[in-house]
């Protein structure tokens, strides 16, 4: 029976994704789990897996369409499978006729037109020549493994560094070491992810400030509105009109979160892994909705719903705009595990390859602008959540001591924005000096 490719919803208010790229084509064979097209999302695009593993057939719907979510797209066929009656292609873009019945073809070993999907992509990225290659795959077929293999032994021969080419590019931007990045590719080859969480860890890292649109002098710059953009400003004008937003504000003394951020960092399960504050933040906020369940709620028509699971969002700022990927259950993991899932979390979004589970069910958000120099600020709430924590930056202040002495501590401003429609004032400051509380006492967490 033919395997239905549907398009996917990425977010509790997303009706409908448009197609941007079909990647396969009709009668192209894929494996289960190779992207098979490009779509947009709230905040960007996202890609869209084979079901199954056979060919795609019977594309539905052309470049450019707006398509509602949970409608089918594609189908995936099996040898000797058909398409439902009734179903006929309708791309518009040139390609393969749709067959009517996947036939089993003879294949010659060494040609690229008989690799795999992916093996076929490793192959023009690394410009082999896949007549060099022996396939080990049903009649002769070039699988993934036979090109990682031949890339791993041609490596070793001329001692080149196991990288994609993506990760090269992306090392040469930010100037990093690829002798020094541990790869966590297939054959620990070094992916692009890998460069940018080795960029992350190293001292004397510095977040790249977002480009700005070049204006020429004398002349006004029109940039249009559109894609991610004007989506985020859609979102934000909706939440900033529909949920009326109580602001709270509190100085947090951060000794004891960077004590603690200090000693996690030299546990021996930490394996040199860099835990910033915002990691520090995270899981004591996580610890704080689970004692807060109105903040860790939404507004659903006429009922306020209290969720069981606490799935934290991290802004991070591209290029494009702000999005917010997901820590699932962030209150059951650890604090190096949250370091690990935040680093990997925000290399992906930057290379634009999150999938659509790290976007999905969230229901808080902490946005971090302290590495910008920002002393303190107020966001909107990322609805349908209920509240978002605005963190600004740790900076030395004079405070008194018991005997009314200054002294320098490292203080911190934390603004919470929270819906007033669900909770009122002092639900909103409970919460938030709970979050006071667990940063200045980290003890709290395990009592």
């Amino acid at each position: 029976m033919a395997k239905e490719v549907i398009m996917p919803k990425f977010g509790f208010t997303q009706e409908e994704s448009e197609i941007l790229e079909w990647i396969k084509h009709e009668g192209d064979l894929v494996e289960k789990g190779d992207p098979i097209a490009l779509v947009s999302t709230d905040k960007l695009s996202m890609e869209i897996e084979a079901p199954e593993t056979g060919t795609l057939a019977g594309i539905l719907f052309q470049v450019g369409a707006k398509v509602p979510v949970t409608k089918t797209i594609a189908y995936i066929l099996k040898p000797g499978e058909t398409l439902p009656t009734g179903e006929a292609p309708q791309t518009g873009e040139e390609k393969k006729p749709s067959p009517a019945v996947v036939q089993e073809e003879p294949v010659q070993s060494g040609s690229a037109a008989h690799a795999t999907p992916v093996a076929e992509r490793i192959l023009k990225e690394n410009k082999i020549d896949a007549s060099l290659i022996t396939g080990s795959g049903p009649v002769g077929t070039i699988t993934q493994k036979d090109v990682e293999t031949f890339l791993k032994q041609s490596a070793t021969k001329v001692g080149k560094i196991n990288a994609t080419p993506s990760a090269r590019r992306t090392a040469r931007e930010m100037e990093v070491d690829l002798t020094a990045v541990h790869g966590s590719g297939p054959q620990g080859r070094i992916q692009a992810k890998d460069v940018m969480i080795a960029n992350v860890q190293r001292p004397s890292h510095v977040e790249k400030e977002i480009e700005m649109t070049a204006v020429e002098a004398g002349k006004v710059t029109v940039v249009p509105l559109v894609g991610m953009r004007r989506t985020i400003a859609q979102n934000m004008t909706r939440s900033a009109q529909t949920a009326p937003h109580i602001i709270l504000q509190v100085d947090v003394d951060m000794t004891a979160a960077e004590s603690l951020r200090q000693r996690v960092m030299k546990m021996p399960d930490a394996n040199g892994i860099k835990v910033s504050l915002t990691v520090i933040i995270a899981k004591v906020t996580a610890w704080a909705l689970t004692h807060n369940p109105f903040i860790n709620s939404r507004l659903e028509g006429d009922n306020i719903l209290l969720l069981p699971n606490v799935n934290l969002g991290i802004a991070v700022a591209l290029q494009e705009g702000l999005i917010v990927p997901v820590i699932q259950d962030a209150n059951k993991k650890s604090i190096i595990e949250t370091a690990r899932e935040i680093i990997d979390l925000s290399a992906r979004a930057r290379e634009n390859h999150l999938r659509q589970q790290d976007l999905s069910d969230g229901t808080f958000t902490i946005s971090n602008l302290g590495m910008y120099g920002i002393d303190r600020f107020s966001a909107i709430i990322n609805q349908p959540e209920t509240g978002i924590l605005a963190v600004g930056r740790m900076q030395e202040r004079f405070v008194p001591n018991a005997e009314r002495q200054p002294v320098l501590h490292p203080l911190m401003t934390l603004t919470l924005s929270a819906d007033h429609r669900v909770v009122d004032g002092a639900v909103a400051a409970k919460f938030l000096s709970d979050v006071r509380d667990g940063l200045e006492h980290p003890e709290y967490l395990v009592i």
